[in-house]
């Protein structure tokens, strides 16, 4: 697949089509995609809905499982789990991979066993969280399939929980970088631990294995895996100037790659790239028509900030329309979704964010629906002998137009 370049606007939550990018960027890195952490805007993608080998950033879905079950109080930090001889034969020393030296029978609290897991990326740690959490690997990992669906993760299926080679293991760039914005938005207080620089268990300290911890570019987290089928690569995340990027790279050939391709890409996309807002949550894009109504039209909001991520210092012109099945039935519900708001730039749809009725609309008197009922009908006739007159509705069930109010 080509390499593909973004000038992406997003609402959170909301899908979003690729549009022209600022300038020309490669990468070595056969996988790799470059997120907005804030608007969910895809500033690089190459080979992003690829599957690929995740090796040891599969440890960030255990780590999420773990979270959760604490967030929800079926776990505590205090609490203590077994590492069993499965754990520690497949994940300790003797295994040859990494780990977080944890011995055979010990009783660990689940703290020290994500830290052993995040910061020291131990196969041991994963093995003994999954055995405590689910009983076995076997059963975490019907669970971390559960939980990727939940999450998006629609094109990644888990077979263990620490990254163990498994040819039906795989996962894309994409939903790496999905499952990364929500560890990072959901649990702040958690998030932590994989920016620590080191940890030290059983005597044995160890340093973080992210690069991007000690390269100056604001780097907080989050992954790096490599086994033989997957090359070498990262899940991380980095700020500046409260702007959250998370980069994805993978099947680089050495760990030096992997540290030089991740720090271009998210170098590249804070020199090139800045957010700009449109809309407040509660400001008044435009409004939409309303068909037998005590008012003739409702006024449409968007319900969260509406943002855009342009080229830094572009001065590009955006356009903006909405749209509508309309003019609306009254009565209209407050926050009902009842429109789109459709932002263009060169042309081509960069954002399409769902409006909602800002107020409600009752049902207006008699008078009023025969009113609007003959100026419908007027309208019916026009529109099927001379085609639609400048700013009138589409008809009741058909498509209406009009331009959004202008943003800051």
């Amino acid at each position: 697949m080509p390499t593909r370049f973004f000038l992406i606007a997003a609402l959170l939550g909301c899908a979003v089509p690729p549009a022209r990018a600022a300038e020309a960027f490669q990468t070595a890195a056969p996988f790799a995609l470059l997120l907005d952490a804030d608007t969910g805007s895809v500033l690089f993608d190459k080979n992003g809905d690829k599957q690929m080998a995740p090796a040891s950033t599969t440890k960030i879905l255990t780590a999420e499982i773990a979270f959760r079950e604490i967030k929800e109080g079926r776990l505590k930090l205090d609490d203590v789990f077994l590492v069993s001889e499965n754990a520690w034969r497949s994940g300790g020393a003797k295994s040859g991979g990494s780990t977080m030296f944890a011995a055979l029978n010990s009783r660990i609290p689940v703290e020290d066993l994500i830290q052993g897991l995040v910061v020291q990326s131990g196969n041991d740690a994963a093995i003994a969280l999954a055995e405590g959490i689910s009983g076995s690997e076997d059963s975490f990992a019907a669970l971390m399939n559960r939980r990727a669906h939940e999450l998006g993760m629609d094109h990644s299926v888990f077979k263990n929980p620490w990254g163990r080679g498994d040819p039906n293991q795989r996962v894309t760039p994409r939903d790496m970088a999905t499952l990364a914005r929500h560890v990072i938005h959901t649990y702040p207080d958690f998030y932590r631990y994989f920016g620590e620089r080191e940890f030290t268990w059983n005597r044995v300290r160890q340093l973080n294995r992210n690069p991007l911890l000690g390269m100056n570019i604001g780097a907080d987290g989050l992954k790096t895996g490599d086994i033989a089928e997957s090359g070498f690569g990262l899940v991380g995340s980095a700020v500046q100037n409260g702007e959250r990027l998370i980069v994805v790279v993978n099947g680089l050939r050495t760990a030096k790659d992997r540290a030089t391709e991740s720090f271009k890409l998210l170098t590249w996309g804070f020199r090139n790239f800045e957010p700009r807002d449109l809309y407040g949550a509660d400001e008044v894009v435009g409004t939409a028509q309303v068909f037998g109504g005590e008012v003739g039209e409702v006024p449409l909001v968007a319900g969260a900030p509406v943002k855009l991520l342009v080229p830094r210092g572009a001065g590009e012109t955006l356009s903006g329309r909405i749209t509508y099945r309309g003019p609306l039935r009254a009565p209209v519900q407050q926050g009902a979704t009842v429109a789109e708001l459709h932002v263009a730039h060169d042309g081509a749809d960069i954002l399409v964010v769902p409006l909602k009725a800002a107020a409600a609309v009752g049902t207006g008197s008699l008078p009023r629906r025969a009113l609007d009922a003959g100026w419908e009908l007027g309208a019916t006739l026009i529109r099927q002998n001379f085609g639609r007159p400048p700013g009138a509705g589409a008809g009741p069930g058909g498509r209406a137009e009009q331009p959004a109010g202008a943003a800051p």
